[in-house]
């Protein structure tokens, strides 16, 4: 199995989210945080949302996720509750390949990212969508 590398994800997240528009920030398992707009800090702002949102409980709409099988990169999205929230697994990572497979792997990879978030990349927009 090999492993998805802090530059690969980065490489992986600047082409599937190439809207100038849009900031977002990575955190160390795979989870990346997209933002349109925020007054604070990008970092702190996505960890807010992914402290809110991250973490999986059972029982409730934390639990449930949808998985994106990828066009412009090998892999998959998994999504959340929230629609910012979005975690990469890679072909390599889970076993098996099912869906549900895939969707468990991306949601336990955000639980952990909500649980210990820790911050891997930045990708600041704010500053070219103003006018020149």
């Amino acid at each position: 199995m090999a492993a998805v590398t802090t530059e690969n994800l980065i490489d992986i997240w600047q082409r599937l989210l190439a809207d100038p528009r849009k900031s977002w920030v990575l955190f160390e398992h795979g989870t990346c945080v997209v933002l349109s707009t925020t007054d604070e800090g990008l970092a702190e702002a996505a960890t807010t949302i992914l402290r809110q949102f991250g973490p999986a409980r059972a029982g409730s709409s934390a639990g449930d996720f949808g998985v994106i099988d990828l066009a412009d990169a090998e892999g998959w999205v998994v999504t959340g509750h929230h629609n910012d929230v979005l975690t990469y697994v890679g072909p390599d990572e889970p076993e098996d390949q099912s869906e549900l497979a895939v969707g468990l792997c991306g949601r336990s990879k955000r639980h952990r990212d909500g649980t210990e978030p820790r911050v891997v990349h930045v990708e600041d927009k704010r500053s070219s969508t103003e006018p020149s």
